[in-house]
């Protein structure tokens, strides 16, 4: 028997935890362009934004006394070698401006790690968000840019 397959599926919305979910919010805020939206009492903080004709992003305050894994694969330490960092979890944004995004970064005094595929058609930079834990990164096709945020691999 053939396993039914989800239809009219979409990207809803991807949740992050977070100590300061107010700094994280206006880093997505300023850097993306999301925008705040009302946020039901859920009776801890919780900041709701959406990025307009995309998706949204729940950012929940993290519950310092609960340590919630990510996966199996979780990191424990740092990334040695930022050149794993495409295998990790990662969420995908789309620009148009890749060059300039990038310029942006760094003189927001932002590391970033760059590469581009071998066949020439897709460019990523990776950086760190402000709680350190994950990584953006970006994309850049002919066909369409994307950004992407990745788990420390």
């Amino acid at each position: 028997m053939a396993s039914a397959v989800a239809e009219g599926v979409s990207l809803s919305h991807i949740s992050r935890e977070s100590s300061d979910i107010r700094r994280l919010a206006n880093f997505y805020k300023e850097t993306f362009g999301f925008e705040e939206i009302e946020t039901p009492d859920f009776g801890f903080k919780v900041i709701w934004l959406n990025l307009p004709s995309a998706f949204s992003l729940h950012l929940i305050e993290r519950n310092p006394s609960t340590k919630l894994p990510e996966g199996p694969w979780s990191a424990v330490s740092p990334v040695a070698d930022p050149s794993h960092l495409p295998r990790g979890h990662h969420i995908c944004f789309s620009v148009s401006n890749f060059e300039s995004f990038v310029q942006t970064l760094k003189e927001k005094g932002i590391e970033t790690f760059q590469r581009s595929l071998p066949n020439g058609k897709v460019k990523q930079v990776f950086f760190f968000d402000p709680d350190g834990a994950e990584w953006v990164g970006g994309c850049k096709s002919r066909e369409a840019t994307t950004i992407n945020s990745a788990k420390q691999a």
